[in-house]
Parts: C-alpha cells; sequence; structure tokens
C-alpha cells in the first residue's frame, strides 16, 4: 500500500509510536475529523485512528471471523473471551470492569464475518483501564473449558447431582441463539442467506443454531481462536482527542510487542453464482393461538456486487433509496398497497455489510398462493423502472438523503465514534478503503453528474437486479406444529446421549456440574483489575443550555449545539384530556400524521417532498409522572422535523402544512399504516421482551406506569391487533379516521412553544424561517383548552402473556417514590448493586437467561427486576425475591456500593448527540427536572451509603406488594395458571 498522503487538502504526516509504520491520512470536512492508517512493522496489525476533537474516546479491536459451520463458534468464543485472561486472571473481567468504569459505551459484537470488542470512555485513566483489559482478553484469554461449559453450552442433569433426572442442553449463547430465532424476521433472514450464499461463510448461522450448538467441541473452539485472534488477523480503529501515537505505545507494549507475524490470511471467497433463479419454500415455528393463515412471509432477495467498491455501494444505496426510500417510491408504492400481504417485509433494504451485497424486497402477512404474484408484481415494477425511468428530482432526493446521513451528528444510542468506526469496520474488515467509504462528498458529486442522465437509474435497475440471475425467492409458511417437533427432538436426542452415557460418563456430567457451580460461587480478587473510583468523577454534570424568545406568539427556546450545518425543529403543545377510546387512539395518530398528505398534496407528494428537503418529519406523545407526585402525569404532543441549513425554510412550511392541513380523508393510506404498525410491534417481542413485562408488572402502580403498558407496552399490541382486524369492516375505518381527527383538532388548539437547535451562526436565519411560516398559521390556543390528566391507580398485576418465544421474560415490580424524594437515589443505585452483586450470577450464569438485572424508574416510582432470553420462569421469580435476602442477610463490601454508584453517575453523565443533548435538556427542564434539580439529584447518588440501600431494599422491595408480569409461550400455561398468573394471549 503507497504511503503517500491522500487528497489536496491531506493533513502532514501523523505522528506514529516507532513499531508502527505511517501509511496515509485524510481530512474528511464533512465530519470534522482526521482519517490516519498505520500498520505495526511485526504483526501487520492495521490501526484507525480517527482524530477528531472530541473527548469522549471509542476504542474498537476486531478480528476477521469466517465460521464454516452453524455451531457458534465465533459467537460462543465473543463470550468466551471475556472470561479472564493472562494478566487478569479472574472469572468475569468484562462485567467486573463495567462495574469498576465510567465508560459511556462497553460491548462485543459478534457479526457474520468479523468480531469486535468496542468501549468508550471520556475519562483518560478509565480509557487506558479499558484498553489495558480488552487488549489482555483478545490477544490473551484463558478459555477455560467452565467458561465455554457456562457461555456456550454443555449437557447437565434436571437435578443436578442426580444422574437418573433427565438431561438437558444449558448454555448462555443456547439460550441466546433459541431466543433470537424465535423472531420470524430473523428466521426468514438467516433462511434466505442460506440460499443467497450457498458456499461461503453467510451460508452458516454465525450465532449459532441452537440445533447445532451442541455439536462444537470444546478444542475446536481453541482451534478457531489460535487462528482467528492473532493480531496478524486483527483491525483496531480509535476515535477521538487522545493522539495516535499515544494509543500505540500501549497496543504495542500490552500486546503487540509479544508477537510475530502469522502467514495466515483470512478472507471471504466470492460467491458462486446461480445461472437461473432459485425458488424455496421452508417453514417457520408459530406458536400464537391466531389462525396462521395470513402469516406467510414472501422474499425476493438478490445477490449483488463488492462491497469495498465504494463507488458500487453507493449506487446499490441509490438504486435502494429510489426503489425503497419512501411510500412515494415506485417498489415500496406497490408493496405498501397491493392485497397480497399485510405490510412490506421487514427485511426490504439494501445489506452491505457482507463482502458481497445483497438486496431485498417482499411482504409479510401473506399467503403461500401468492408467491407467483408477488414475483411478477415485483418484477413489472423494475421493468418499469427499466423502461421509464424515475424523474431526476426523486433521484436527488435520494441523494439528498445520502449527504444528510453523512453530515449529521448521531450519537443518541452509539457514541458518535463508534458509530463512525462501525461504518467503515466492514470496509476494512475485507482490505477495502476505509477512507473513501467515510468520505462519501467525492463521490456523491460524481453521482450528482450522473444521473442527470436519463439512462442512468434505468441501467442500474437492469444490470444490479433485472439482468441479475442470482435471485432467491423464499416463501416461509407458519407451522403451529413445528416448536413441538423440535422440542421432541431435543427430548429425543438428549435420551438417547443419556442412554449411551457409562455410569463414570454420567458421574462427569454431575461433576461438571458441581464444577461449574463452585466455579461460579468464587469470588474473585478485584484488586487484579484496574479501576477508577468516585475521586475521578467530575463534580458537575454538562447540561446543554438555551435562550428563550417569541416565535409566531408563542414561546421559543433556541439551543446553540455544533450540528455540523443541520437545523432541528420541533413544535411542543400540551397533550388535551381524552376520552378513553381516543387515548387508545393516540399512539396511531401520533404514527399516521406526517405519514399522511398535506398542503393540498395526497400522501405520495407529501412523501416525496419530505425526503426531498428533510431527514424526516414525525409527531410523538411524551408523558412523565410529576417530580413529587407518582400520579400526577403530564403530556405534550410532540412534531419534529430536520433539515440541512439550506433547506430548513421548506421544512418549516412542511411543519406548518403538516398540522394545519393533515389528510385524515386518506382512509386506504390509514389501513396500511396500521398494518405497517402492527407487524413491527408484533416484532418487537422477542427482542424488547424484558422491557415489555417489566411494563406490564408495573403497570399497576401508577398512573404513568399505567399509560406506558397501556400504549407502549403488550396491552397497546394487544389493542393494535384487534384495531387492525376490525378494519375488515370499511366503516371501523371511517370511525378511526374520525377520531384521529378530533384528537387533532385538540392538539391544535393547545398552547404551544418551539424548540429550534442548530449552530449560533444561523441563530437568526434560523428563527426567521420558522417566523415565517408559522405566523401564517390559524392561532392556536383555546381559553377552553383542558390538560391532559389521568386517574391515579393502585392494584397489583399478576399476568402471564404468551407469544411466539422459545424463551422466557422474567419481571417483578415493586411500588417506590418518586424522583424528588430522597430514596429515589439509594432506589436507582440498589439497581446496580442487586444486579453486580447477585442477579448476574444467578440469572445468567447459573440459570442461563442471555441477561438478568434490575432498574429504578423514578419517572412511575416502580422499580423492577427483569430477566432476557431466560430458559426458567418460576426459579428467576424466586430469585428476584433471594436477591433481596441476600442484600438484608449478607455483609458487604463498600467497593459494591462504589461500583453501582458509578454505574448510576456514568448513565446520568452519558453524552449525547449536539441535538440530543439540546433535546435532553429542553424536555428535562419542560418536566421539571432542572438543570439544579439534576445535580442534587446527581449529587444524592454520590452520597449513597451501603445503609441507606439496605434502608430502601427493606421499605420498598416486600414480596407481598410486588407485581409479576412473565412472557412465555403457549406450552407453558398450565404451569403460569399454577403460580397464580392471569393468563393472557398476546
Amino acid at each position: 500500500m503507497s504511503s503517500a498522503v491522500v487528497g489536496d487538502n491531506a493533513p502532514e504526516q501523523a505522528g506514529s509510536h516507532e513499531a508502527f509504520e505511517w501509511l496515509r491520512s485524510q481530512r474528511i470536512d464533512s465530519l470534522n475529523l482526521v482519517v490516519e492508517e498505520y500498520r505495526h512493522r511485526v504483526t501487520g496489525t492495521v490501526h484507525y485512528h480517527l482524530a477528531a476533537d472530541n473527548p469522549e474516546n471509542v476504542f474498537l479491536a476486531a478480528v476477521r471471523t469466517v465460521p464454516t459451520d452453524s455451531t457458534g463458534v465465533a459467537h460462543i468464543l465473543e463470550h468466551t473471551v471475556l472470561c479472564g485472561s493472562k494478566n487478569y486472571p479472574v472469572r468475569d473481567p468484562f462485567f467486573m470492569m463495567i462495574r469498576r468504569s465510567l465508560n459511556t459505551f462497553m460491548n462485543a459484537f459478534t457479526s457474520s464475518d468479523w468480531t469486535a470488542y468496542p468501549f468508550a470512555s471520556q475519562n483518560r485513566k478509565d480509557f487506558n483501564n479499558l484498553m489495558d483489559v480488552y487488549l489482555d482478553s483478545v490477544f490473551f484469554s484463558r478459555l477455560h473449558e467452565l467458561d465455554f461449559a457456562q457461555e456456550g453450552h454443555r449437557v447437565e442433569f434436571a437435578e443436578a447431582d442426580n444422574p437418573e433426572s433427565d438431561l438437558l442442553f444449558k448454555g448462555v449463547v443456547f439460550n441466546e441463539m433459541k431466543g433470537a430465532m424465535s423472531s420470524p424476521a430473523s428466521t426468514v433472514w438467516q433462511t434466505l442467506t442460506k440460499y443467497l450464499f450457498p458456499t461461503t461463510t453467510y451460508h452458516y448461522n454465525s450465532g449459532g443454531d441452537p440445533e447445532a450448538i451442541p455439536d462444537l467441541e470444546y478444542q475446536q473452539l481453541l482451534d478457531f481462536y489460535k487462528t482467528h485472534y492473532h493480531p496478524s488477523n486483527a483491525i483496531i480503529m480509535t476515535y477521538g482527542d487522545i493522539p495516535a501515537a499515544e494509543h500505540q505505545a500501549r497496543i504495542h507494549e500490552r500486546a503487540l510487542a509479544h508477537f510475530e507475524q502469522l502467514d495466515v490470511h483470512i478472507t471471504v471467497d466470492d460467491e458462486k453464482r446461480y445461472h437461473a433463479p432459485v425458488r424455496v419454500q421452508e417453514s417457520y415455528a408459530f406458536d400464537e393461538p391466531d389462525e396462521p393463515t395470513d402469516k406467510t412471509h414472501i422474499v425476493l432477495g438478490w445477490l449483488m456486487g463488492p462491497s469495498i467498491n465504494l463507488k458500487e455501494q453507493l449506487e446499490a444505496h441509490l438504486l435502494e433509496g429510489v426503489l425503497l426510500d419512501d411510500s412515494a417510491s415506485p417498489l415500496r408504492y406497490a408493496l405498501e398497497t397491493t392485497g397480497l400481504g399485510s405490510a412490506p417485509s421487514p427485511l426490504c433494504g439494501l445489506e452491505a455489510s457482507n463482502r458481497e451485497m445483497s438486496f431485498v424486497c417482499g411482504l409479510e402477512g401473506s399467503k403461500p398462493e401468492n408467491a407467483d404474484a408477488l414475483e411478477e408484481l415485483v418484477l413489472k415494477v423494475l421493468q418499469q423502472v427499466a423502461d421509464e425511468g424515475i424523474p431526476t428530482d426523486r433521484v436527488e432526493a435520494v441523494l439528498h438523503q445520502l449527504e444528510l446521513s453523512q453530515r449529521e451528528i448521531a450519537g443518541d444510542g452509539y457514541p458518535y465514534g463508534l458509530q463512525l468506526i462501525l461504518e467503515g469496520l466492514s470496509s476494512a474488515i475485507h482490505r477495502g478503503d476505509m477512507m473513501a467509504l467515510l468520505n462519501l462528498d467525492p463521490v456523491l458529486d460524481e453521482l450528482r453528474e450522473q444521473i442527470q442522465d436519463p439512462d442512468y437509474i434505468r441501467n442500474l435497475v437492469r444490470e444490479r437486479l433485472l439482468d441479475n440471475m442470482h435471485r432467491v425467492r423464499l416463501v416461509m409458511v407458519p407451522d403451529t406444529g413445528l416448536s413441538a417437533r423440535r422440542e421432541q427432538a431435543e427430548a429425543e436426542r438428549l435420551a438417547r446421549m443419556k442412554a449411551q452415557m457409562s455410569d463414570t460418563e454420567k458421574q462427569a456430567v454431575v461433576k461438571l456440574a458441581h464444577d461449574l457451580a463452585e466455579r461460579q460461587e468464587q469470588e474473585d480478587d478485584p484488586g487484579l483489575l484496574p479501576k477508577v473510583g468516585l475521586e475521578d468523577v467530575p463534580d458537575e454534570i454538562h447540561i446543554a443550555s438555551g435562550e428563550s424568545g417569541e416565535l409566531a406568539g408563542c414561546r421559543a427556546s433556541f439551543y446553540a449545539q455544533g450540528t455540523n450545518g443541520l437545523v432541528y425543529q420541533q413544535l411542543v403543545a400540551g397533550l388535551p384530556q381524552l376520552e378513553d377510546t381516543l387515548l387508545d387512539t393516540l399512539p396511531y395518530y401520533t404514527n399516521a400524521l406526517a405519514q399522511l398528505g398535506c398542503g393540498g398534496r395526497d400522501y405520495l407528494a407529501t412523501q416525496a417532498l419530505q425526503t426531498s428537503i428533510s431527514g424526516g418529519v414525525h409527531a410523538s406523545s411524551s408523558m412523565r409522572g410529576a417530580i413529587d407526585d407518582v400520579q400526577t402525569v403530564q403530556g405534550y404532543f410532540v412534531l419534529s422535523g430536520k433539515a440541512l441549513a439550506r433547506n430548513h425554510a421548506a421544512l418549516s412550511e412542511l411543519l406548518v402544512d403538516t398540522m394545519e392541513t393533515p389528510r385524515f380523508d386518506e382512509t386506504e393510506r390509514i389501513r396500511e399504516l396500521i398494518a405497517q404498525q402492527r407487524a413491527s410491534r408484533e416484532q418487537s417481542v422477542t427482542g424488547n421482551g424484558h422491557s415489555l413485562a417489566m411494563l406490564a408488572a408495573a403497570s399497576g402502580f401508577s398512573a404513568g406506569a399505567a399509560l406506558s403498558h397501556r400504549l407502549r407496552g403488550l396491552s397497546g399490541i394487544q389493542y393494535l391487533k384487534q384495531l387492525d382486524d376490525s378494519f375488515a369492516d370499511a366503516g371501523k375505518v371511517e370511525d378511526f379516521a374520525e377520531r384521529i381527527a378530533t384528537i387533532h383538532q385538540r392538539v391544535r388548539s393547545a398552547p404551544r412553544q418551539f424548540l429550534l437547535i442548530g449552530e449560533a451562526e444561523r441563530r437568526a436565519r434560523v428563527q426567521q424561517d420558522a417566523e415565517q411560516a408559522w405566523s401564517k398559521a390559524a392561532a392556536a390556543a383555546d381559553a377552553g383548552f383542558e390538560a391532559f390528566a389521568v386517574s391515579p391507580v393502585q392494584q397489583q398485576v399478576r399476568e402471564a402473556w404468551l407469544t411466539n418465544t422459545q424463551v422466557n421474560f422474567c419481571a417483578k415490580a415493586y411500588p417506590t417514590v418518586s424522583l424528588e424524594h430522597e430514596d429515589s437515589a439509594p432506589l436507582s443505585v440498589l439497581a446496580g448493586f442487586l444486579r453486580n452483586g447477585y442477579l448476574h450470577r444467578a440469572i445468567r450464569e447459573q440459570g442461563g437467561a442471555y441477561g438478568g438485572g434490575a432498574s429504578n424508574d423514578s419517572d412511575n416510582a416502580t422499580f423492577r427486576f427483569f430477566s432476557y432470553r431466560d430458559p426458567r420462569l418460576e426459579e428467576t421469580l424466586d430469585d428476584f425475591d433471594n436477591a433481596v435476602r441476600w442484600l438484608l442477610e449478607e455483609k458487604h463490601e463498600w467497593r459494591l456500593v462504589e461500583e453501582a454508584i458509578l454505574g448510576v453517575i456514568s448513565s446520568i453523565d452519558k453524552p449525547a448527540s449536539p441535538a440530543g443533548e439540546a433535546r435532553d435538556a429542553f424536555f428535562n427542564a419542560l418536566y421539571g427536572r432542572t438543570p439544579e434539580q439534576r445535580q442534587r439529584f446527581r449529587q444524592r447518588v454520590l452520597e449513597v451509603s451501603l445503609q441507606d440501600l439496605q434502608r430502601v431494599g427493606e421499605t420498598y422491595l416486600k414480596a407481598e406488594q410486588a407485581g409479576i408480569a412473565v412472557i412465555s409461550n403457549p406450552s407453558a400455561e398450565q404451569h403460569c395458571r399454577e403460580l397464580g398468573l392471569d393468563v393472557k394471549s398476546l
């Protein structure tokens, strides 16, 4: 690779440690950073550093992992690598460091062809501590056989010390993947890639197929580690204001200096291409009480070109945008309006992270006999685009979306630096040009010129799709008996294994269970790990500040933030009082509002306009309990939009149109939106079951908790399904349209204010744009406006919700206190204390769940225990009670309290995106959580003692007051009834 500096405006050669060779640097103006590339002279390890003026530094170590089966070897390695290493010989350094750190992010990921270990921190001491532990874990892992048994898989007797009892499969990854593959969308995707990639690594399930995971042997894990986890197969990436040379000194000394070059070149080969389309039908497990008549998934998938070719990848993104970006895009329009299914498939779009890209479209909620008609419909739309082309302004709108996503500084989920690193990681993994992938502007400029040729898009559709014979049509049919057959096959497999065991082998199983339990109970010396302490916590929290003014006769707040050329605008109106039928309708009103026509346009023209001038317009509602009264709930309606600064005036006009003239007469569109929302909410259960179970368990304890369950929780999903089913009667759709129109009229009459976020130098223009647009809108406030209020709630919930899942989600909740109460801070610390000290070991390590813990919800005055993708039910509920007994009856070290305090402070101090910080400050203040109140709460957290934790545990966590909710499958119905739970079908 050339060591020449890249680009006309490239910076000077960056300084590097002597063990590293500098290869090149490139400034990327649109991201306000410099990308530097280095290579370790001995091992060949590549180091990319994204030098940015940002104190939230990010580190990521990644290795290419290319499985050749579905045993989950890469995924199980990801878990076991973090279970102790040469210099940190403790059983669980990863979770121990989470507690001993001020990190803003810590995790590990297994993708289809790489495994990555990222973290982020704003504290340099903490950052270096974490880097030491991560480097040691990745390159010097112990890989203890008992950790393989715990994290991967093992057999164990149902009664661990009784060889006469049934044999069972156990293991964290085994149960995690049972949960993951409970999702129909995951099953469809995994099955589609099996056929799209008949010979390469993507043919297999890198996470592990629960039927194949038990085939993995410990020695195979060790062999995979030796080749795949060598520095010669690794990529290291960093982001932030710490210089690359400083990182490199540590990386070299702690890890790379101990290795020589390994003659290994792990790569993914080109896939062998089909010469004719493939059509297949398979089944997925359907365990819901609904009729499976309209539950078939039909998808078409194409294998496209290499993802590391930036021009080819951006052309594929352009094609995806033109065909699927919004409801006015021809392919999405066809999928949304056809009667062949209920909604477009969640898989619709481009997959660009694998070595070769794939494009997918299709439907869910269909019938097997619709497959031919759907394929014909899709090909007809593609042929039409190839023949007639796409208007240039629609193609320009897609490029506008690519530019906007390139410029926007995100960071409200993952740290911004980590998002940039992950965007470039796949290219680096496949030995492409990561710098080019991050610097989109030159290619976007080139594409802007090319799209002026009307044949450009036509030819792309022909070459990449119509003439591409590597196409798979997959029909996934629901099978109500598949889960039972799988369980039967697993039981028979275990019975055969047991029947073939000698007494010696049975005793070995008993011994393994005993040794593992003993290891799980051992107390490691935390002093072996580095730490930060309360003395390292900054004195104050950073809170964005804004300035108040007036806009169109209403209060307006402007927050000057470094938004990199974007402007954010929100209209915030008081939520009106709503009768029960209208309250149940509220989430569907907010979802529909910005997806309907407005300003005299139909919804197709409005969607096209949104895409061409904005980064999206959407409505939402926000509700929170008062800081001093759990039964008082405030609510607001929010209409949000964002745009590049040059388009802010047009965005303002669009927001006014959305508010003033929505098309509630578009009843067919409303019906489509409800069907799509139903499909999305139903799919959320297997990935978000712990949150839904917590909402249900807490729903009897406060007005806010009851609302959350009713509108966002399981009760809301149940209502949505009934609503969608009722639309078989066209008159019901008309009635519903009238209800959302009624809500809108009340929202329009509510007192309102505005939130504007942008760069300081743009303030005058931004306010002028908004003033000009909103001053033309009808006067809002109505003297007779009645503000939102709900009745107090106090009851105990004990529920089991049955749905399509192979694993369980368990929750217990207790009524506590509002945010301003002096016990709120200790309750927040107690959640981490119980998770770190008891629940992690009992629920994850010993119980085999993928996750478990506790949280304190001060907005709704509830304390909640939860488990995630859990093979157990009753035992987990018992463990929640055992955690409280452990708190009250055992002796505890101050260290555990300090670690729990650090966890709460880390979450309070976690930075967001520039716009996110402004929104956070504004809405917190709106709900009475002023900077002074937030600082006061933070100080209370820092002052929490062990006695405080035991006092609030004894006061509030009383078993007889607990609300209980579990999510399970229909086969557990009888057991749930025996536990005294009210059984409901989702």
